[in-house]
Formats: C-alpha cells, structure tokens, sequence
C-alpha cells in the first residue's frame, strides 16, 4: 500500500524513454528511400494532420508532443516489385509510404533527434520520446532483499496510520511477505537505518564487516538508550477512525526501487482489429493491437460456469463461409461476374455454403497439397 501524498511529492517518479529508428536505404540502380513529407500522390498517404508535426526535412522537432500513430519520420520508398513493366509509370505513383510512427498504445514528448549516417554511408535518423510515468496501481517495487510487489492500494495521507510522533508511513508491507520469504535483512536494514536515523551515525553494515556497532545487540541496545523498543515496533493509531491500534508495528526507513515493470506498458484489450493474412485470426502480441488467446483450460472454465453463449463468440474470431459441392465434397468456386456458383472438379452446380472457421478450411487447403482428398459432406 502505498501514501497517495508521498506519490505527489514526487515518490517513485521515473522517466521512461522509447527510441524509433529510421533509415534511408539504397536499393538497385537509383532507387532509395526518401526522408521528406510525403506527396499526396504516394501511395499509403495518411491525412494532413498525421504529418503536422514535421519540419520540413520530414522529420519531428524536439520538445514535441506526440500520440499513437503520430508520424514522427516521414519516408516514402519505392515499390517492392519494381522492374521494366512499371518504369514508364510516374515517379510518384511507383512510391509506397513508409513513414515512422509512434507505437499503439504509446505517448510522449520527443527529448532528442539525432540524424547521422550508418557505415553504408546510409541517412539514419534516431529518436528518443520521453514520458513521465508517476506510480499507478499494479506498477512494481522492491525493497534490496527480493521483497518485490506491485501496488494494490493507493491511500489518502489522512487515512493512513501515524505514530505517537505523527509520523506517517510511505509504503505499508505486509508481514506475511517474511516468514516465508525468510528475509531478516530487510528487518535488519529497518532497524540499522532507524538507529542512523535518530542518532545521527553513518553505519556500515557490508557484508564481510565485523564492525560490533552493527551486530543486532548493539542495535538494540542503541535503541532502548534513544527511548524506542528495543525490536523498533511502535504503538500505531488508526488513520480513519483515530483508535490505537492492538498489535505493534515495525517502522523505519527502508531503500525502495522502482521496476520496470509497468502497468503503462502492460495494459491490453481488444474488440475488434487487425487479423493476421494466413489464418484471418487477431494479430498475436500487444504491439500489434492483438487478442489474448482463449486456451484449452480457459474453455473448460467457461464450460464450467454454464457460459457456452460465450464460448461461441470467443471461437468464431475468423468465422468463414465457403461454397461446398455436394457430388464431390470439395470447395466450389464462386464467380462473381456471373453470379454463379460451380465446382471445378465435377462441373456440378449442387452447391451449399457451409460456415466453418477459417482455420479450418486452410487446414482443407493444405490437406489437397499433400495429395489427400478431404471430403466434406454438407447435411441440408
């Protein structure tokens, strides 16, 4: 649990830094990437707005905000497949977009740009965008014994508890983390630092230090003489309701770090979005806006609860009808131009469309290359 006051005053704060790279590459004969505003002509151009943020060189200036999706390098490349057949076409129209943006999910304000070259002798363009990040719900701390967790509550300073003193906690551990964990170092660290702490006295505690001044005895002893307990707990007092509180509690200072780990970078949902081109199944991985896979346990759950309605609508992200011949059992052709359906195999025109996932019907696909005839046969 965590003081919400401590967090304002700056507690736990860190920068988080992300850096983008683009690069102008040379490809065959005169061909290369170009770092500039794109044309509108080009193809890929996104809206106005998306490119409001360049300078004219194409690339974002310093001190910038930017969201998701904000161009921060402008680049157009040439086609992919560019050969004789399309070299009398315009120069912009043989042109893709190509553009460096800022990741879904991700904001900032841009620290530095850095244009150089590589050892090609290629343009490269380096980005660092800045975002502050102030401790949030389920971001990760750890004090230096392995005590490692995540913040599950964040209180209001007047609901905190306080001393006799009025002194209020910043972080509030809870004690079951150290019978298991065995971590006395930490209750060690607590009481060495209290003592420092009061009676003015820098202790070396290292580990292969045989100073006497930090055994636990003089420790104890230092703080019976400065008027504590001698196990540094103290009488605490309810912060909402103002009752002293039965048990003592342990309360000293404590070094904490922050982890990477952040909810910022962790969060992910999905409604709809983008599918992946071989399976027509959502993009896997949070980067791409992708879903969270509905394993083999999670359906026994859903199973479980009596959610079945559920369970169809999660299976059918890549639901897929497809024209069947009734004679043979193997996928028709639709042809649109003439509004007909028909098999090519049998030349028969008994054809129904069955729903199946589109998973499914690759599986099909794949089956017919290796030589193995899969037979549908549709019911009415």
């Amino acid at each position: 649990m965590f003081n919400k006051a401590s967090i304002e005053r700056g507690f736990g704060r860190s920068y988080f830094f992300r850096s983008y790279v683009a690069e102008e590459k040379k490809y065959w004969g005169i061909e290369k990437d170009e770092i500039k505003i794109p044309d509108k002509s080009v193809n890929g151009y996104k809206t106005e707005e998306s490119y409001a943020n360049l300078a004219q060189d194409g690339v974002i200036n310093r001190e910038v905000e930017v969201q998701a999706g904000d161009v921060i390098v402008g680049k157009v490349s040439p086609l992919r497949f560019f050969g004789p057949v399309e070299s009398f076409m315009s120069e912009t129209e043989n042109r893709r977009e190509t553009s460096e943006m800022i990741r879904y999910g991700e904001e900032g304000i841009v620290d530095n740009v850095i244009v150089t070259e590589t050892i090609n002798g290629n343009k490269l363009i380096k980005i660092n965008v800045r975002t502050e990040r102030v401790p949030e719900l389920g971001d990760k701390f750890t004090s230096r014994h392995g005590q490692k967790g995540v913040i599950s509550l964040i209180v209001p300073e007047e609901d905190m508890p306080f001393t006799e003193d009025g002194i209020i906690p910043d972080i509030i551990v809870n004690p079951h983390a150290i019978p298991s964990r065995m971590t006395i170092g930490q209750l060690l660290e607590i009481i060495a630092a209290k003592v420092s702490a009061m009676v003015g006295v820098r202790l070396d505690a290292s580990a292969f230090n045989s100073d006497e001044a930090v055994s636990e005895e003089s420790l104890r002893k230092a703080l019976k003489s400065i008027g504590f307990r001698d196990d540094a707990k103290e009488a605490m007092y309810n912060g909402v309701t103002g009752e002293k509180l039965e048990g003592r509690i342990l309360m000293g200072p404590c070094y904490y770090q922050k982890l990477h780990h952040m909810v910022a970078n962790k969060i992910q949902a999905r409604a709809r979005g983008p599918v992946t081109l071989l399976t027509k199944q959502p993009t896997a991985g949070r980067a791409k806006q992708g879903g969270l896979r509905l394993g083999e346990m999670e359906k026994d759950c859903l199973i479980a609860h009596g959610a079945s309605l559920l369970l169809k609508e999660r299976f059918g992200s890549d639901r897929y009808s497809i024209p069947v011949c009734r004679q043979c059992g193997l996928a028709a052709v639709e042809d649109h131009v003439k509004g007909k359906k028909y098999c090519p195999v049998c030349k028969k025109s008994k054809i129904t469309d069955v729903e199946m996932s589109y998973a499914f019907k690759l599986m099909l696909d794949e089956l017919k290359c290796m030589g193995i005839y899969p037979r549908i046969n549709p019911d009415e």
